[in-house]
């Protein structure tokens, strides 16, 4: 499998590889890191009785993510990251030193915009679109296999859809009246 996904990371590299992309894809990726990007834009929700439900909808889909991938995922599965597999890869990004198995970036981003778009908020397009252009990124520069960030897509629409309904639980059950 390694050897068939470093085909297709060289592939996107001869295709897709260009000065412009150089310098876009580490600052989209950047959105990402750590989540404090989602984790800002939860906070800032959750401010305001509007979006307040959506908001903490998007902090549990985290935690939720948090805990799948971080916690139990990346650490069973312990998948060594592409550059390790192919040290001749040209890195323009700093090197991850968790294993790479599934996408961090990816699951956390997709948590939240899933958990926007099962709780209808009209912000999961835009959440969905970054969501995408970091998949993206992670592939091209290197960080990730593509199944990485398949898997993190498949654990960011779990942790949305868990995220949502116990938001919607906890909503419901101790903040409307």
């Amino acid at each position: 499998m390694n050897l068939f996904e470093i085909t297709i990371l060289d592939a996107v590299q001869n295709i897709f590889r260009c000065q412009v992309l150089d310098i876009i894809c580490p600052f989209i990726t950047a959105f990402s890191d750590y989540g404090i990007f989602w984790i800002v834009l939860s906070l800032t929700l959750i401010c305001f009785k509007k979006t307040r439900k959506f908001g903490l909808g998007m902090i549990i889909a985290l935690v939720i993510n948090l805990l799948l991938t971080n916690v139990l995922l990346k650490t069973l599965i312990n998948r060594p990251r592409p550059y390790v597999v192919n040290p001749d890869a040209p890195l323009l990004y700093r090197r991850p030193l968790d294993s790479s198995f599934p996408s961090g970036h990816t699951s956390a981003t997709f948590s939240c915009a899933f958990a926007l778009l099962f709780m209808k908020a009209k912000y999961w397009i835009p959440a969905m679109v970054l969501s995408i252009l970091i998949g993206f990124t992670r592939v091209y520069l290197y960080l990730h296999y593509p199944t990485d960030v398949i898997g993190g897509v498949i654990v960011g629409i779990i942790a949305g859809f868990f995220g949502c309904k116990l938001c919607n639980y906890i909503y419901n059950k101790y903040m409307v009246k």
